[in-house]
């Protein structure tokens, strides 16, 4: 029995490909072009979110021709399948924004049944957009084959008038223009120019804050999260990608081997030292999850508390993506915080070698201000804050940098749903001071746990932004700014304290100590409970009512199913 043969009989392929009774299965790939080697080698599924929904995901195939060259290179057989993606640019404001998280879960669900049902032995997984990079993760800890995440890169900044934009800058411009700030001229012009690339929004949004999660995680190659979708890099980083998993087939490392629990504290820590998206409080619990790890909102909150904000991007800041790549890249920002204690560097990664190992070599660049070292932040604590009091005795999140001050008290203006709130938003019905309240939109009441970007960014727009807070039991995006709470759980539909809330109640938000509190006594809560009347439920058939049935809370990630700790023995030991 010869290395390549003996390799194959310990892989899931084995159960497709080998011994006279799979003769069938064979003719298929025959049909198909392989040759009788490349069938008895291991198949490695390339996995990307490929579609024409945005720019996002529209040069995700191009990359995923550059793994399988490197899959191929290295003694595989590469298997290219795509998944869906829901774009949360185009979804948001509208009813569209609750099929985004719940895709996050199809997209993991997707993967693991190509996965199982053809036998594929690792994975290279390649996304662009918000929840499609947990969603691949998820999938990679959840099959737990030898598997590398591909972030698809991040779009190039527009030019308006002379100054750098964002899409950001095109949601806020709503805003503008809804109090006369903006020409419908100058808006139009905006929309045309915000966006001149592939690749997803170039900020510290979800996409990116994800992004950087998967290189401190571990899952993904040191620098490949960086590059901009454009770069012809991004080939490069590909077809590495595709040489390497082989190796890690080889070597036998997989995911749960490289996501441990320090690893997960390594990904909060990079989400706080960069400013980045509160989703990503949704996104590793889920990832933990999968691999039967108790990591929840708390956890990473604390993580949160305890490390200094340091990078300046968008939206708090001033860089983007682009600019953070070309200073030294996410590995500049891990490095850092090693070098003054913030990061577990024994992790192991996907390069086979530890976190430490791999920034070794990464020397620290001053000539440049996009990164801050650790011992001279911005902020002495992330830039994402847990906050927990009787108004979320769940926890709720809230994004501090860019914030002037970290306190905020005053009077409820309660909305059941986003489309409320956002016509008195338009309409200015609403008073500097006030605690804007969107309740029914968490992830069983949404359904969906809906994102209030285009209400955030119409506040800030008119000018507002820091003269008023808002709070929900839904989502908020990652480019959202000014003082906004979410995942306030439990959530309305499930009895929780927001859903009791009226108009007038004082709201007391602390992000310095991490307290959130409505001014009422037990008693009255207790009162306004025992006369809830939980709301009717909005769907009642099709994928978002099996998913609000699924949906647990958004404390522990707002996953489906029970986790890695319930199985019984995991895919890639089939």
């Amino acid at each position: 029995m010869d290395s390549r043969t003996d390799l194959k009989s310990r892989l899931p392929s084995r159960h497709v490909t080998e011994g006279p009774e799979r003769a069938p299965h064979r003719s298929y790939y025959y049909a198909m072009g392989l040759t009788t080697q490349q069938i008895h080698q291991p198949f490695v599924g390339v996995a990307s979110c490929w579609n024409e929904a945005a720019p996002c995901n529209i040069a995700l195939m191009r990359q995923a021709q550059a793994v399988k060259k490197g899959v191929a290179a290295a003694g595989g057989t590469p298997r290219e399948f795509c998944t869906i993606t829901v774009t949360d640019g185009i979804a948001m404001g509208h009813e569209g924004m609750r099929s985004s998280l719940p895709s996050r879960e199809v997209i993991a669900d997707s993967v693991e049944l190509t996965m199982r049902g053809h036998g594929y032995d690792a994975l290279v997984g390649i996304a662009g957009c918000d929840k499609s990079l947990p969603g691949m993760m998820m999938a990679m800890c959840r099959l737990n084959v030898p598997s590398i995440f591909i972030y698809g890169g991040s779009i190039l900044p527009g030019t308006f008038k002379g100054r750098p934009v964002t899409i950001q800058d095109v949601f806020e411009a709503v805003g503008r223009h809804s109090v006369g700030d903006l020409s419908d001229a100058d808006l139009d012009e905006l929309e045309q120019v915000a966006c001149p690339s592939a690749g997803a929004c170039g900020a510290q949004f979800t996409a990116n804050t994800m992004a950087t999660v998967s290189e401190a995680i571990g899952l993904a190659l040191p620098y490949s999260a960086g590059a901009p979708a454009p770069y012809e890099i991004r080939d490069r980083f590909c077809a590495t990608a595709g040489e390497q998993v082989m190796a890690l087939i080889r070597s036998g490392l997989r995911p749960r081997d490289i996501v441990t629990r320090q690893a997960l504290e390594n990904a909060a820590a990079a989400v706080a030292a960069t400013g980045g998206s509160t989703n990503a409080a949704l996104h590793l619990p889920a990832i933990a999850h999968e691999c039967g790890i108790a990591f929840d909102l708390f956890d990473v909150s604390d993580v949160f508390k305890r490390t200094p904000y340091i990078a300046d991007l968008k939206p708090g800041g001033r860089y983007v993506a682009k600019d953070l790549f070309e200073v030294g890249g996410i590995p500049l920002i891990l490095k850092t915080l090693l070098d003054h204690g913030f990061l577990h560097g024994d992790c192991m990664t996907v390069t086979g070698r530890t976190m430490a190992q791999n920034l070794a070599g990464v020397a620290w660049n001053k000539d440049q201000d996009v990164v801050l070292p650790a011992n001279r932040p911005l902020l002495p604590t992330g830039g994402v804050v847990g906050l927990k009091g009787n108004l979320a005795p769940e926890g709720a999140i809230v994004k501090i940098a860019g914030l002037e001050s970290l306190t905020f008290t005053g009077p409820a203006r309660c909305f059941d749903g986003e489309e409320a709130c956002f016509e008195a938003v338009q309409k200015r019905r609403y008073k500097e001071g006030d605690v804007l309240v969107i309740r029914h939109e968490g992830p069983q009441g949404g359904p969906g746990m809906r994102e209030m970007l285009a209400t955030t960014a119409a506040l800030y727009g008119q000018g507002t932004g820091g003269k008023v807070a808002l709070i929900t039991d839904g989502r908020f995006s990652g480019a959202t700014r000014g003082f906004c709470v979410g995942h306030v759980g439990p959530e309305a539909a499930a009895g929780g304290p927001i859903g009791l809330l009226r108009d007038g109640d004082i709201i007391a938000i602390d992000a310095e100590a991490g307290t959130l509190d409505v001014k009422l006594s037990k008693a009255e809560l207790d009162a306004r409970r025992a006369a809830f009347k939980p709301k009717r439920a909005t769907a009642t058939s099709g994928y978002l009512w099996k998913y609000a049935q699924q949906v647990g809370p958004a404390r522990t990630g707002a996953v489906t199913h029970p986790g890695a700790v319930a199985e019984k023995k995991c895919y890639a030991d089939v």
